[in-house]
């Protein structure tokens, strides 16, 4: 009788571990057969959840039934979910339902304006860029501004963390914080001294950065050579703005990296050769550092400038226009051996 006994209670113990073993991997036992990202759209169908998670889980019957159980079809949160070794099913189904997105990193550098930006920003949101544009530019009328252009101000050069389901006012609202931030009282004395409006800050620290290459130790040297020349009354004649004013015309499609004579009369009011004062706008994205140089410009008596080729990536700079010449003929030499057009 006890050995009758001893033997039920074995059954039941290996049938409750067989079914308990059932239960755990069906809920809670790993379901990922390799790490990877998946996308749900606002509005997406139970059946194209499924197909976008069926390439990272092992048993798609199982997911397909829990998901099915905890109601996914009507209450998930559209978004980019990281889809790890080590999830079970329903982790991965309450990651959903609860919204729990990752994140992407999203690189802002020197864009020539905010319609090119956008293009590279929206191969990472759900959103397409003609969307995004029509957003930006909302945001821009409410604030007085003509279209998404005139925000390029706003934006640093920098990463940022946004999710794939970032919409123009959510990605709009981190630049708009930090952009109020960096204007502390501060800088706004600073900008008070200078004489300058806040565009034209904007616009020759975009002069800065390109003429500097992003490289901040010569920044403020620049800077206080442009303001020479822009307060004698002098052009500015700063190749970037040439280069800006020709692949603008373009919308960037068409990008050339050398000044020539023939490109110096190209009509716009941002070429610097043909016009004397600071451009209306930027000409690019710029970073904080670029902006700080122009607020705290050195105080020099240079005019001219000139890439040195012996130091690639830096400048030789002077106030005498024969020295100049010089270092111009010496820098040209040095594009022509390299066959650089």
């Amino acid at each position: 009788m006890k050995k009758a006994i001893l033997i039920i209670i074995l059954l039941v113990l290996a049938a409750g571990g067989f079914f308990g073993f059932r239960f755990y991997k069906k809920y809670y036992g790993n379901n990922i057969e390799k790490d990877g990202y998946v996308l749900i759209p606002h509005h997406a169908s139970f059946k194209q959840i499924l197909d976008s998670a069926s390439k990272y889980i092992g048993n798609k019957e199982s997911f397909a039934a829990v998901a099915q159980e905890k109601g996914l079809a009507d209450n998930f949160k559209p978004g980019r979910y990281h889809f790890q070794k080590g999830l079970g099913n329903t982790r991965l189904v309450n990651m959903i339902k609860a919204g729990n997105q990752a994140d992407n990193s999203f690189r802002i550098g020197d864009f020539g304006d905010v319609y090119q930006m956008v293009g590279k920003v929206t191969k990472k949101t759900e959103l397409d860029s003609l969307q995004f544009v029509n957003g930006l530019n909302e945001i821009a009328s409410e604030k007085g501004y003509r279209n998404a252009e005139d925000l390029k101000k706003y934006f640093f050069i920098d990463t940022y963390n946004f999710f794939w389901t970032v919409t123009p006012q959510e990605f709009f609202k981190k630049f708009d914080t930090q952009y109020q931030e960096f204007w502390n009282s501060e800088r706004t004395a600073q900008e008070q001294q200078s004489g300058l409006t806040r565009d034209q800050i904007y616009a020759l620290a975009s002069i800065v950065y390109k003429e500097s290459g992003g490289k901040k130790d010569e920044m403020r040297t620049i800077a206080g050579l442009y303001l020479n020349r822009y307060r004698k009354g002098m052009k500015l004649q700063s190749d970037p703005t040439v280069i800006y004013a020709i692949n603008k015309q373009t919308n960037f499609k068409e990008q050339i990296k050398r000044v020539f004579y023939k490109h110096l009369s190209t009509p716009s009011p941002y070429n610097t050769y043909a016009n004397k004062g600071i451009p209306p706008g930027p000409i690019c994205v710029v970073d904080k550092n670029s902006v700080d140089a122009v607020l705290n410009a050195e105080k020099n008596d240079y005019i001219f400038m000139c890439a040195d080729p012996a130091k690639f990536g830096y400048h030789k700079f002077t106030a005498s226009a024969e020295q100049h010449a010089i270092n111009a003929k010496a820098y040209q030499d040095w594009l022509n051996s390299k066959n650089i057009k």
